[in-house]
């Protein structure tokens, strides 16, 4: 029974917040304090930010703004960043509300778009911001879920560009993760939306308890205290029964490991090296402990398929006979419309095998209908353990018991790298099912470069600051052109939340200037000397060292332009020396590798027997023919006793040793400059030449110098903050301009009409496009031509060197081509308006689009791209064609663009949507 106090603040809360007091009623459960604090605040006609675990109920928030929207007849958009997480709420909102009132709109799927409330990713609503589209009428609220990704490195502007261009009248409610610098954005969001309630709730509605495993014992992370402490401490002790576990298994006393540990320290043994626990031992012990269903997070693709693997070979079974049916029935539910055909491609009987005994697989290169097959068999219970990539962790509702990560390194796009405790946060947050279990529970599997105080520090901090990613696009400029003008564009772009950061961050720049000055002074008072002024003598010095380098980088600048055009001109047969490197010595060239859209790789056969391809940085000197063999037309450089036999013929040419190679230029600088000449001769005239502390003065000069030149880095860098993203959007409206997209009439620019082509192209390679459509390069393609051309604009390849990809001959060649000049002027006139460069086109799409396109079948373009070297997994192929679908489509429906490409484009779209790409799109 509750108590006189309670039943009044009941009372009163009826009173005060009557919407909030009957949208209460229509959950079984009792709202959490946070909730009930942002509900009445919306209710009150605030915004809201709420930042709040994983699973804490944050979208209970955005539900209550769509329960005041139909209470008032009013619309709400509810936007979320990726589409399968738009189809999960659409879902959820048809179950509560009826299918009536809720539409979907994520650009591939349009379900009862004029119902009151509508699920869209969030690029949907800034195109319908943008093109004033009429069902913004009525807008009375805008959810945006997960919020945070605004600081995604590739989207994250489309955040920005939503907050800033809603109209006034609308009031936004924004979910976040939590981060830590909530404050900062909840300021931005009063300066740009008035005002806005910041609710931060840290506490996970789920207890999370940290765990190392070692081998295959399983230690609690942290010491529980003795006796509680009046403060926390700031960093929980790490059990000691898991470092003298760790202790004894890593010294030397003849134990069975060997390995190198952490931060060098050498392990070494008379055993055999350190091995990780089998997997099928590590589920098993979850299991007995009653850790599952649980989540592995394994950061590659192919780890996660091996480890399915493995668990099958070792007998693991996880699921009951008549869950077995239940997994077997969903599982055909959810591929019905694939071929059999296409199933045996896909691997299908070997992915049921594994669902069938409790385990999967889950990332990006899996089709969405193998992704959402497995979601739903884990969220049910029928799956008990995944092993995922981290992009699980990103949005999906797919909570475990546990999480278990195997490593604490992941790829990051361009190194391998450590994880951050912001990404740690993430994805152990998957661990506790509210409702379900009282605790969760992460796992660090050990390993000897695993530290127990690495991983303490990234489970005991809680730092997770959002940056923003924003800059302008081609495509914003002309849209704000031709909406607000150019003075009220520059004005909305100083208040996106980028901005607001960035002038934020010139204080602490300033403050730091003055500090080097004060160091400085300190240095120039140091290096007095008697005999004159040093700091001009040291300038001297500084001059005569950059003037070196600027020689030194001429030179190598033209041996650059000589080795490509030598690339270029060999033939077949021709016999060449590299001159570096670990393939130094003689070759044959097998093919010459030249391509009107590429720098010459040259296939080439060397005397020890290696066959490859090489590139202009294999050459310090331009390749020199020093002879000539007969290469037979069909030669098979992948034959060892071809290769064995044309070796031998290199040598028997008997080429002598390079008579050059002691005289050789490597990298040094022409003595007879005149302008070097003068400038030596300056500084040993200078009357400090012959001091006899000119060595000491000078080293204290040349700290004196850095000081200078990264103050004055600090300077511009503080220059170039304030006011950034408005200069910026300055250089992108004249080279615009300059192009033909934007023209200035009665001293107002105006959109011309390819600007207005522009306008309607939503892609990281906009202006590339726009070029391309208004030169007329993709004019005359068919359909299936047009749909490989724009593969190149949507494609980038996962590899940092892939092969030379196949191409079809004909048209596709002509028409890349000419993109690819076009993207040469394009990207040399954005370097000159200090602009970053549009992405060069990546060809290594063009074979399988054009492939699927023109008819043939899923084994037949995976097949082929397999012997191109270019492989790409089922699941990338359907991610792929997904986003060359989304452009084709652009193309088919921007009234601007000339009704023939229009009809093409759709031609295309047309011929990729079938098989496996009509499922899932």
């Amino acid at each position: 029974m509750s108590s006189p106090a309670e039943r009044y603040s009941r009372s009163r809360q009826r009173t005060s917040h009557p919407a909030v007091s009957q949208f209460r009623t229509e959950y079984p459960f009792d709202l959490d304090p946070f909730q009930i604090e942002a509900c009445e605040a919306i209710e009150d006609g605030y915004g809201a930010l709420v930042c709040a675990p994983t699973g804490a109920g944050k979208t209970v928030v955005g539900e209550f703004a769509i329960h005041l929207a139909l209470a008032s007849g009013q619309k709400c958009f509810y936007t979320t960043p990726i589409k399968a997480l738009s189809n999960q709420k659409f879902n959820d909102l048809v179950a509560r509300h009826g299918a009536s009132q809720v539409g979907l709109l994520t650009g591939d799927n349009a379900v009862n778009p004029g119902a009151p409330v509508v699920v869209m990713t969030t690029e949907v609503l800034r195109n319908m911001l943008y093109v004033g589209s009429p069902a913004l009428a009525g807008l009375g609220y805008v959810v945006m879920d997960e919020v945070h990704y605004l600081g995604d490195r590739f989207r994250g502007a489309v955040w920005e560009e939503v907050i800033i261009h809603l109209p006034d009248s609308v009031r936004l409610v924004s979910l976040s993760a939590t981060v830590s610098n909530a404050e900062e954005f909840g300021d931005w969001l009063v300066e740009v939306r008035g005002d806005t309630k910041v609710i931060v709730h840290e506490e996970r509605p789920v207890p999370l308890w940290q765990h190392m495993m070692v081998g295959n014992r399983m230690f609690d992370l942290f010491s529980e205290p003795e006796a509680p402490a009046e403060t926390p401490p700031k960093h929980p002790t790490i059990d000691p029964q898991l470092r003298r576990y760790i202790r004894e298994r890593t010294r030397f006393d003849g134990g069975e490991h060997g390995w190198s540990g952490k931060n060098g320290d050498r392990y070494r043994s008379r055993g055999p090296r350190w091995r990780p626990p089998y997997r099928a031992d590590v589920i098993g012990r979850l299991d007995r402990d009653g850790l599952l269903p649980a989540i592995v997070f394994i950061f590659s693709r192919a780890g996660c398929d091996a480890a399915v693997r493995q668990c099958l070979q070792s007998g693991v079974r996880l699921a009951t006979d008549d869950e077995r049916e239940q997994i077997r029935l969903i599982a055909e539910e959810k591929t019905a419309q694939l071929t059999p055909e296409d199933l045996d491609v896909l691997g299908y009987w070997e992915w049921l095998d594994g669902l069938q005994r409790g385990l999967a697989a889950h990332h990006a290169g899996m089709i969405p209908a193998f992704k959402e097959a497995v979601e739903e068999l884990f969220t049910r219970g029928l799956v008990r353990v995944v092993f995922a990539t981290e992009t699980l962790a990103l949005g999906i509702n797919m909570p475990a018991r546990t999480v278990l990560l195997e490593r604490l390194v992941k790829f990051n796009g361009e190194a391998h790298a450590d994880l951050t405790a912001g990404e740690y946060t993430q994805l152990t947050g998957r661990a506790g099912r509210r409702g379900i279990d009282i605790e969760g529970h992460a796992v660090v599997l050990w390993s000897p470069e695993v530290d127990p105080d690495q991983v303490g520090g990234l489970a005991s901090t809680r730092t997770y600051p959002l940056r923003s990613s924003f800059r302008p696009s081609y495509n914003m400029a002309v849209n704000l052109v031709e909406q607000v003008g150019r003075e009220t564009a520059r004005e909305l772009l100083e208040s996106s939340f980028a901005q607001f950061q960035a002038d934020r961050s010139v204080v602490g720049i300033n403050r730091q200037i003055a500090r080097n000055e004060r160091a400085l002074a300190d240095l120039e008072a140091k290096m007095t000397c008697h005999l004159g002024d040093f700091a001009g003598y040291a300038g001297l010095r500084q001059q005569i060292k950059q003037r070196e380098k600027s020689l030194a980088k001429q030179g190598a600048s033209q041996r650059r332009v000589d080795v490509a055009q030598s690339l270029d001109r060999l033939k077949v047969g021709d016999v060449v020396r590299i001159p570096n490197g670990r393939r130094a010595g003689l070759a044959v060239i097998i093919d010459p590798g030249t391509s009107p859209i590429a720098d010459a790789r040259p296939l080439v056969l060397t005397e020890d027997r290696w066959a490859g391809r090489v590139s202009m940085v294999d050459f310090t000197t331009a390749a020199t023919v020093l002879g000539h063999l007969r290469v037979p037309k069909h030669f098979n450089h992948r034959n060892a006793s071809a290769r064995r036999d044309m070796a031998s013929s290199i040598r028997n040419l008997r080429i002598p040793p390079d008579p050059s190679a002691d005289r050789r230029r490597r990298g040094g600088v022409a003595t007879d400059d005149p302008v070097l000449a003068d400038l030596r001769s300056e500084l040993r005239a200078h009357p400090c030449h012959g001091c006899a502390d000119r060595e000491e003065h000078a080293r204290i000069a040349e700290r004196a110098h850095r000081q200078q030149t990264d103050t004055d880095a600090l300077r511009r860098k503080a220059e170039s903050r304030t006011h950034s993203l408005s200069r910026t959007f300055d250089r992108i409206c004249a080279l615009l301009t300059e192009r033909g997209y934007l023209r200035i009439e009665n001293d107002t620019e105006q959109v011309t009409e390819s600007g207005r082509q522009l306008s309607r192209i939503w892609s990281e390679s906009d202006l590339l496009i726009a070029e391309c459509l208004r030169s007329g390069a993709w004019s005359e393609l068919n359909a299936a031509e047009l749909a490989a051309v724009c593969s190149a604009m949507v494609y980038e390849s996962r590899r940092d060197d892939p092969a030379a990809p196949k191409l079809p001959q004909g048209a596709v060649r002509e028409a890349l081509a000419a993109t690819v000049r076009l993207w040469g002027e394009v990207s040399e006139r954005e370097s000159e308006y200090g602009l970053p460069t549009t992405r060069e086109p990546d060809l290594g799409f063009v074979w399988a689009s054009y492939r699927w396109a023109r008819g043939d079948s899923l084994d037949k373009v995976l097949s082929a791209m397999s012997e191109d070297s270019n492989t790409v997994p089922a699941g990338d192929f359907v991610r792929w064609m997904r986003q060359l679908l989304d452009l084709l489509e652009q193309l088919s429906r921007a009234d601007a663009i000339p009704s023939g490409l229009r009809a093409t484009a759709a031609a295309s779209c047309a011929a990729l949507r079938r098989g496996v790409i009509a499922q899932q799109v």
